[in-house]
């Protein structure tokens, strides 16, 4: 997993549109980046709508919200509008930048190991450092803690 102080990982990924994203597109500015399973699920659908509910102090504080998941493009288009989600969504189908953020591993589901996404958070700043992790988040509130680290942060 990747640590408060290190050199976030670059990425290029697509989104909705099939348009692709790297973290030098946030240089100058903090970006919460977070990893997520699956769209339309209960517990990512959750998460979703916290940081939309949320998006303009996330916004006020200096930050951009990107999601990652291994959900395909056409899904992630459908999750955003369904849900008026005002933030990218990236599709990373081959599980490299997932891996690479240490957020593709072993974790239990009902009480049985498997391989999966484990849902975590990381706050880089504007020079592309990560300043925060939240690893094995629980949707419920966790936007709230984004925007306290955000203030603590500035």
């Amino acid at each position: 997993m990747i640590d408060v102080g290190m050199k976030a990982p670059d990425f290029s990924l697509p989104d909705a549109e099939g348009v692709l994203h790297g973290l030098g597109e946030f240089v100058g500015k903090f970006l919460v980046l977070y990893f997520y399973p699956r769209d339309n699920t209960p517990g990512c659908t959750a998460e979703a709508c916290g940081l939309r509910d949320l998006h303009e102090e996330i916004r006020a504080a200096g930050a951009a919200v990107v999601g990652i998941s291994p959900d395909p493009p056409a899904s992630h288009a459908k999750f955003r509008e369904k849900y008026g989600l005002p933030f990218l969504l990236l599709s990373d189908a081959e599980r490299k930048v997932l891996g690479s953020y240490g957020a593709w591993g072993e974790k239990k589901l009902y009480g049985k190991l498997i391989h999966g996404v484990i849902r975590s958070t990381f706050i880089i700043d504007g020079k592309g450092v990560v300043r925060k992790v939240f690893p094995k988040v629980s949707p419920a509130g966790h936007a709230a803690e984004i925007v306290e680290a955000l203030d603590a942060l500035r």
